[in-house]
C-alpha cells in the first residue's frame, strides 16, 4: 500500500431534519493514484465529497490530510491545503478570460494593483505543463464545452492542488474528448497528484481507476483494486442486485413499417442574427427511436423547443406531428395529437416542486375525462392512478402525498416518465432521459422508453450520453453547429469513435447521405 494522503475515519453526516446522508464512512485514499467513488444518486456521494473540500462539516467521525486531522470551515480552507473540485457544472464567467477565471481570488499583485503580465505567464505556465494547450489571454465564451473543463481543471492546478475532486468530468465530453482527458490524468498521477473520480458511467470507471470506493445508501460497501472486480459485479455493489436484461431491444416493427409519428422538414431558426438550426429535416417513425447526438449546444435543444412549441421565436419550416401541420399550435395543441415530452431540466420545466406527487402525476393530462367532470376533479380517479404510477415505476416514497421536490432526482425523473408514459403517447421526446441519476433507476428509464417503442410509439431521443444513444436507440442523426452532420441508418452499425468525429465536425456527410434521416 502507498502513502496516503486523506483517510476518512467513521465520517457520519446527519441532517437536521433527521435524514442519515453518510454513515461510519471508513476510506482511505493514496497519494499518486485516480480512485473512483461510485453509488447510485442519493447514496451519499456528493455529501462525501462536501465534507472533504469543506462545504459541509461531519456530524461525527474524522478525516485526516497529509497525516493531521483537519476541519475546514469552508472550501477556501480546503484549498488553501491543496484539495481542489471541479464541480459537473462549470463555475466560470463566460464574459472573462481564461486567466481572469483562474487568478480569480488568487491575483498575483504588483504592489496594490494586479500584475496582469505575471498572472498571463504564471497561468500559461501551468497550462503549458500539463499540456492544456489553452491560449489564457482568451475568452471562456468562445471556448469548446472541453477547454472549459480544462480551465476548471486549471484553477485547481494553479493553486498547487495536490488532490483534486472530480465531479462527472466526462458528461458533456465526446469520446475523443474523454480519452485526452483520461491522458491528462494519468499525467497528473505520475507527477504525484490524486485523483477523486465520480461518475455514473461505469465503462469509464473500470477504464481510468486505480481503485474503486462504493457506497449505497449512506454506507460504504468497500474499497476494491478495479483488477478485482467485473463489470457485473461492480453493477451489483451499487445496486444490491444485478442488472435486467430481459427486454428486446432490437425487435422488429413490421406493423408500423415507414408510419411516420413526427416530421420534421426544412427548419431553420435564427436567434440574434446568428442561425442555430439550418435546414434540419429528420423523420421520426412510429415503433422505433431516432437518436441525436451532439456536443451540448449544437442545436438539439433548439430543436426541441421547436418541437414541442416551446420556442417564441418564429422559425421557419414544417413540423408535422401524426400527420399534422402543427403550424401556430400551442403546447396543448401539440400534446392533444399524441406528443409527450421529457425535459432535459426536470426541477424547472418537469415538475411542480412543492406540489404532491399525485398533481404531478396528472399535470399534462388533467383535462382526461376520466379524471376530470369538467366541474371537479375526480380525486379518487387522480390517487387511484398515481399511486398505480408508484407503484408502476417503482417511484420510492411514503405516500402519493408527499412533495415532488422532496424525492431524489432518481425518483422525481420516474414521476415525469411515469406522467409522459401515462399520457398515452403516439410520438415522445425524450431529452437527457437519465441525465444526472443512477444506473438502477437509468436502466428502469431506458426499460419504459423500449416498451413504449415496441407498442408502435415513435421516440425522438436527445442524449449527450453516448453509451445511451447507441444503446438505445434503432437509427443515429448527430448534429453539429446546427447542422444534421451525419445519419445512419443502422445504430449496430457505428461505433463511438466514429460519431464522435462528427460531433467533433471533424467529419461530414453528402447531402445525399443526410437525406436519409428525412426519407427512409
Amino acid at each position: 500500500m502507498g502513502e496516503t494522503i486523506l483517510k476518512l475515519d467513521k465520517v457520519t453526516k446527519v441532517y437536521p431534519n433527521g435524514t442519515v446522508a453518510n454513515r461510519d464512512i471508513n476510506m482511505e485514499f493514496e497519494k499518486g493514484e485516480i480512485h473512483s467513488i461510485v453509488g447510485e444518486n442519493g447514496a451519499g456521494k456528493s455529501t462525501l465529497m462536501k465534507m472533504i473540500f469543506g462545504i459541509e462539516s461531519p456530524s461525527s467521525g474524522t478525516i485526516t490530510y497529509k497525516g493531521e486531522e483537519v476541519h475546514f470551515a469552508s472550501s477556501l480552507d480546503a484549498i488553501k491545503a491543496g484539495i481542489g473540485m471541479v464541480h459537473q457544472h462549470f463555475m466560470l464567467i463566460p464574459s472573462f478570460s481564461v486567466v481572469d477565471n483562474i487568478i480569480l481570488g488568487d491575483e498575483p499583485k504588483n504592489g496594490i494593483f494586479l500584475d496582469r503580465r505575471e498572472a498571463v505567464r504564471k497561468t500559461q505556465e501551468v497550462s503549458d505543463r500539463y499540456n492544456f494547450e489553452l491560449d489564457v489571454t482568451e475568452k471562456v465564451s468562445a471556448l469548446s464545452v472541453a477547454k472549459k473543463q480544462k480551465v476548471e481543471i486549471l484553477k485547481t492546478l494553479y493553486r498547487d492542488a495536490e488532490l483534486i475532486i472530480l465531479d462527472e468530468p466526462t458528461s458533456v465530453l465526446t469520446p475523443q474528448e474523454t480519452e485526452k482527458l483520461f491522458e491528462q490524468l494519468r499525467s497528473f498521477k505520475k507527477q504525484g497528484h490524486t485523483i477523486l473520480f465520480i461518475s455514473h458511467k461505469l465503462e469509464e470507471v473500470k477504464q481510468i481507476s486505480d481503485r474503486i470506493s462504493v457506497i449505497r445508501n449512506g454506507v460504504s460497501k468497500g474499497t476494491y483494486r478495479n483488477d478485482e472486480l467485473t463489470m457485473e459485479q461492480l453493477t451489483n455493489l451499487i445496486i444490491g442486485r444485478d442488472l435486467e436484461s430481459d427486454i428486446d431491444r432490437y425487435k422488429t416493427h413490421e406493423d408500423f413499417h415507414n408510419e411516420k409519428a413526427a416530421v420534421i422538414e426544412d427548419l431553420c431558426l435564427e436567434r440574434n442574427g446568428k442561425p442555430v438550426l439550418d435546414h434540419v429535416s429528420l423523420a421520426v417513425k412510429k415503433g422505433e427511436i431516432l437518436g441525436i447526438a451532439g456536443v451540448e449546444g449544437n442545436g438539439q435543444l433548439d430543436l426541441v423547443r421547436c418541437i414541442t412549441g416551446l420556442e417564441k421565436t418564429k422559425y421557419e419550416g414544417k413540423i408535422m406531428i401524426c400527420d399534422t401541420d402543427t403550424s401556430g399550435m400551442n403546447i396543448k395543441g401539440r400534446r392533444d395529437l399524441g406528443m409527450a415530452y421529457i425535459p432535459e431540466d426536470r426541477m424547472g420545466d418537469g415538475i411542480a416542486g412543492p406540489l404532491p406527487i399525485s398533481d404531478n402525476m396528472i399535470s399534462t393530462y388533467y383535462t382526461r375525462d376520466d379524471i376530470n367532470t369538467k366541474l371537479f376533479m375526480d380525486n379518487r380517479a387522480i390517487d387511484r392512478i398515481s399511486n398505480e404510477l408508484i407503484d408502476t415505476f417503482a417511484v420510492k416514497t411514503e405516500s402519493n402525498k408527499t412533495s415532488v421536490d422532496s424525492l431524489s432526482g432518481g425518483n422525481i425523473q420516474k414521476v415525469v416518465v411515469a406522467r409522459e408514459y401515462n399520457t398515452r403517447p403516439k410520438f415522445m421526446i425524450a431529452e437527457q432521459p437519465t441525465h444526472g441519476i443512477d444506473i438502477g433507476s437509468a436502466e428502469f428509464v431506458h426499460h419504459k422508453l423500449i416498451e413504449l417503442r415496441n407498442s408502435g410509439v415513435g421516440i425522438l431521443l436527445v442524449s449527450a450520453d453516448l453509451n445511451e444513444v447507441m444503446d438505445l436507440s434503432d437509427r443515429i442523426i448527430v448534429m453539429f453547429d446546427g447542422q444534421i452532420a451525419g445519419y445512419f441508418k443502422n445504430a449496430r452499425n457505428v461505433t463511438d469513435q466514429e460519431l464522435g468525429m462528427f460531433m467533433l465536425g471533424a467529419s461530414h456527410q453528402t447531402p445525399e447521405e443526410i437525406g436519409g434521416a428525412l426519407n427512409d
